[in-house]
C-alpha cells in the first residue's frame, strides 16, 4: 500500500500546474494520521495530503463552497475541488458568500465607507451587494493582539468588543464567535472595525445558531 501511495503521489507531482500560493480551500477537520496539513491551515491548488489508514479530512473550498469529506488515499487540492485517488470522498454544497471568505482590505474598506453613509442616511436603505455570512456566529480572521469592534448599523444592539489575546484565538489567527458564546441577529447588517480598517457584512436573515459549516461563516478580516 506503501509503495502504491508513492507512485500515485509522483504521478501527481508530474500532473499537477503550477499555482500561485493564493489559498483555495480550509481544513475544517482532521481526523487521525494525515501528512502536510492541520486544523484550520489554509491550502493552496496543487498541495498534495496523505491520509493514512482510516484517517479523514474535511476541506472546504472558499470559491466553490464545496465541503468535502475525504477518508484515506491521496488528495490533490485543486482551484474549486479535490481529486482523490485511492481513497473516498463525499462532497456537499453549503451556502457560503465568497466575498465574505475572500474581501480584500481596499474592497472591505471602499464597501464599508459607502454603505456605512448610506445607511446612516437613509435608514430604510437595504444593501444588496454586502457580504453575507450564513451562521449568527462569525469565524473571524484576524490579527492576534488587535481589538475586533462589531457593531449593528441598521438596528440597536449592544456594541462588541473584543480584545484579540492570543490564549483565545485559534491557532494564533482566528477568533469564533461560538467558541466564546456570542451571537448576532439574523438579517442584520454589521460594521466590524480592526483599528482603522473597516469592514461592512451581512448575516443571513435564515441564519441560525445550529452548528454550522466554517465556510459559511468565515470572515477574513486579515
Amino acid at each position: 500500500m506503501r509503495s502504491l501511495i508513492g507512485v500515485v503521489v509522483g504521478a501527481f507531482c508530474v500532473a499537477a500546474p503550477a499555482f500561485a500560493e493564493t489559498p483555495a480551500a480550509i481544513v475544517e477537520d482532521v481526523q487521525g494520521k494525515v501528512d502536510g496539513v492541520e486544523f484550520m491551515d489554509y491550502v493552496a491548488p496543487g498541495k498534495i495530503i496523505k491520509l493514512g489508514p482510516k484517517a479523514s479530512i474535511t476541506l472546504s473550498y472558499l470559491k466553490s463552497c464545496l465541503r468535502e469529506t475525504i477518508s484515506e488515499g491521496v488528495v490533490l487540492v485543486g482551484a474549486e475541488q479535490s481529486t482523490v485517488q485511492l481513497g473516498d470522498v463525499q462532497r456537499a454544497k453549503v451556502p457560503c458568500d465568497t466575498k465574505a471568505a475572500q474581501l480584500s482590505e481596499r474592497e472591505a474598506n471602499q464597501s464599508a465607507a459607502t454603505t456605512f453613509r448610506t445607511m446612516r442616511s437613509d435608514a430604510k436603505a437595504t444593501p444588496s451587494k454586502l457580504p453575507t455570512i450564513y451562521g449568527v456566529a462569525p469565524l473571524v480572521q484576524a490579527k492576534s493582539g488587535s481589538t475586533l469592534v462589531i457593531e449593528r448599523t441598521d438596528g440597536k444592539e449592544p456594541t462588541i468588543s473584543v480584545p484579540l489575546k492570543n490564549d483565545i484565538m485559534i491557532r494564533g489567527k482566528f477568533y469564533d464567535f461560538a467558541k466564546a458564546g456570542k451571537s448576532l441577529t439574523p438579517g442584520g447588517s454589521y460594521l466590524a472595525s480592526l483599528g482603522a480598517k473597516r469592514y461592512t457584512f451581512l448575516v443571513d436573515a435564515s441564519a441560525t445558531s445550529s452548528p454550522t459549516p466554517i465556510i459559511g461563516r468565515l470572515l477574513r478580516l486579515e
